[in-house]
């Protein structure tokens, strides 16, 4: 069975950089799409960014573009999210999800626990 983990989560000052890796296990994750989403307390869960599954094709929700990047490395069974240029309002919990089609996250089945990310001086 597929198993997500995040990792790379944590507290940044504005203006910072994190890289959130996702890494599968239990099966390979490299056959479908990837997304990240996050989640703030009272709000709810909205998608960051999506990877296609061979890594050609990303997405990223508006108020992300030009400052995160997402990528994956299908060998290591890991996809990555890099963030640049952090903001306190970027502050969440990341999760990253599994998707049913080899393009698009608009269907998920399989979350990972979620990494915290807080943006904050």
């Amino acid at each position: 069975q597929l198993r997500l983990v995040e990792s790379g989560g944590g507290l940044v000052q504005p203006g910072g950089s994190l890289r959130l890796s996702c890494t599968a296990s239990g099966s390979s994750a490299g056959y479908t799409a990837i997304g990240w989403f996050r989640q703030v307390p009272g709000k709810e869960r909205e998608g960051v960014s999506c990877i296609s599954a061979h890594g050609g094709i990303t997405n990223y929700t508006d108020s992300v573009k030009g400052r995160f990047t997402v990528s994956r490395d299908n060998a290591k069974n890991t996809v990555y999210l890099q963030m640049n240029s952090l903001k306190p309002e970027d502050t969440g919990v990341y999760y990253c999800a599994k998707s049913k089609t080899q393009i698009l996250c608009r269907n998920v089945d399989t979350w990972g626990k979620g990494t915290q990310v807080t943006v904050s001086s």
